[in-house]
């Protein structure tokens, strides 16, 4: 396998401040669920499912967001080898400030639909588009864009 061009990994501080986030987010919804119970069951059950969601969600992103990104000469790929985008798939890429992309990321709209696939805070991808960024760096996530809107013009 050739080198990569650019890894984007996670910043330390952005990872330590999502996980902080939703442990706090998980307890505190099971503090609610078990310390002042609402009075339908409904809502008790409602408040232990989302809480025990939260702790997770905090959990599988800290260990999912331990991976990079890795911009080679044919597109996208995690650092385990798992193929985010193809080059020849991607029709364009979006970083603009009303685009619906994660955090300190981009947005990449394929010309074929893939199968869904997430690593929370690294990547997600639904149909047609692709969500790079969350809790990477905004200055790596710039520099693969940038990098793959230049790859895009060549082809």
């Amino acid at each position: 396998m050739a080198d990569p061009i650019h890894v984007m990994h996670a910043s330390p501080v952005r990872r330590t401040m999502a996980l902080g986030i939703q442990v706090v987010l998980g307890a505190l919804l099971l503090w609610v669920a078990l310390a002042q119970p609402p009075e339908a069951l409904a809502w008790r059950v409602f408040l232990l499912v989302l809480g025990a969601g939260a702790l997770w969600l905090g959990v599988r992103g800290w260990r999912d967001s331990t991976g990079t990104i890795e911009l080679h000469d044919d597109g996208l790929r995690g650092g385990d080898g798992t193929v985010i985008a193809p080059l020849e798939a991607i029709a364009s890429i979006d970083r603009g400030l009303f685009a619906f992309k994660p955090s300190n990321g981009f947005i990449l709209r394929l010309n074929r639909s893939m199968p869904r696939a997430w690593s929370p805070g690294l990547w997600w991808r639904v149909g047609r588009r692709v969500g790079v960024g969350g809790v990477t760096s905004s200055v790596d996530a710039r520099i693969v864009a940038d990098a793959l809107s230049a790859m895009v013009a060549r082809r």
